[in-house]
């Protein structure tokens, strides 16, 4: 079970002499727990409002924030369910009744339940829409990070039914707002090994200074 309340607590200060090293193990450490491994207890009070406000150390160009979080508490699971199967009998009318309670079911997983909104904006906006999007996934992170240092596990999914219609009703988005992901968090009920990250070769280069 979680035991810290106060992840600053843990934490040296910034510059400090091992500083840099804690935030780096905070970084591996984060890993992906499905959200049906994902139980209770979840956050409390206290720990959602550390969570919540790790969101706000994102990047946002313009301070616009342009993203929000709405939280599915327990009892409006059920709505979501109906949603998910909905969504699915669209997509696949011949679906079984097995496949339609298995995307029912995916709504109640998970003790703390989350949908990430983006506002991607207009073309005629100055901060365009990968920008807001940028910004959107760094606040994600951030909050993965600080679930992560209070010793819950986390997941973020996705699927065909975040562009449902009914979806968009139930959550009363915008013309302007996409539906990103589900954010999931909660007490794992075990860890896989840690996957092997990518190397920096892989993904970092140098612009020559040398050109046309």
């Amino acid at each position: 079970m979680p035991q810290a309340t106060d992840a600053r607590a843990q934490a040296p200060c910034i510059g400090e002499p091992g500083s840099a090293q804690w935030a780096a193990a905070l970084f591996q450490h984060r890993q992906t727990i499905l959200p049906k491994r994902l139980v209770d207890p979840g956050p409390d009070v206290s720990q959602l409002e550390l969570i919540f406000n790790a969101a706000a150390a994102a990047p946002d160009h313009g301070e616009l924030v342009p993203w929000r979080f709405i939280v599915i508490p327990t009892a409006a699971r059920a709505r979501l369910a109906k949603v998910f199967a909905a969504a699915l009998i669209e997509r696949d009318p011949a679906a079984t009744a097995d496949q339609v309670a298995q995307a029912r079911e995916k709504a109640f997983r998970a003790p703390v339940l989350m949908l990430a909104v983006v506002d991607v904006g207009t073309a005629a906006d100055e901060v365009p829409a990968a920008e807001r999007l940028v910004s959107a996934g760094c606040a994600i992170q951030n909050m993965l990070l600080m679930a992560t240092a209070l010793g819950f596990g986390s997941a973020l999914t996705s699927g065909k039914a975040l562009q449902s219609k009914g979806l968009r009703e139930l959550f009363s988005l915008r013309a302007c707002e996409q539906a990103a992901c589900f954010v999931a968090v909660g007490t794992p009920l075990g860890r896989k090994p840690q996957r092997l990250r990518p190397e920096p070769s892989r993904y970092i280069s140098f612009l020559s200074p040398a050109g046309p």
